[in-house]
């Protein structure tokens, strides 16, 4: 049997972490306007798991039945999205794994909910943290978030 991927996550605080185990290959970005509310963002970027194993190996989310037939799950104690749960199974939130990187988004859904400016966010000015001069602010900071590792 070869030998399969395995990704791990969790919320920014911590208290619930994931692993999963099997290819992850449906990763989407869905821009209707239930998913901007429940990430609080443009569009919500997902990662079905319906098909590998997955475990919950902190915590547990809480769930808001977002409709009918939908449930969000998010981190009680720090608010970060997690799930979306439909009845043809689980997706994931993609900036709740470890390493998003490896789960670029394949599809989009809930286009003609899409924001007109979207499509152009890659041609915005950039400025790299260095060359920000509010950064200074920012000199004493301490990130309380989790580190993108499982820990005892």
């Amino acid at each position: 049997m070869p030998d399969l991927p395995e990704y791990s996550g969790g919320c920014q605080c911590g208290a619930i972490r994931f692993h999963v185990r099997g290819e992850l290959t449906d990763s989407s970005i869905c821009h209707c306007r239930m998913c901007q509310k429940a990430f609080g963002a443009y569009y919500a970027p997902l990662v079905s798991v319906r098909t590998v194993d997955f475990r919950w190996t902190r915590g547990e989310p809480r769930r808001f039945a977002s409709s009918n037939l939908v449930r969000r799950g998010f981190c009680p104690d720090c608010g970060t999205p997690l799930t979306y749960e439909a009845p043809d199974g689980m997706a994931i939130a993609a900036g709740a794994f470890d390493e998003p990187a490896r789960l670029p988004p394949t599809v989009q859904y809930g286009t003609e909910a899409k924001l007109p400016f979207v499509d152009t966010l890659a041609s915005l000015r950039v400025i790299r943290d260095q060359d920000d001069p509010e950064m200074a602010l920012l000199q004493g900071l301490v990130s309380h978030q989790h580190p993108d590792h499982d820990t005892p």
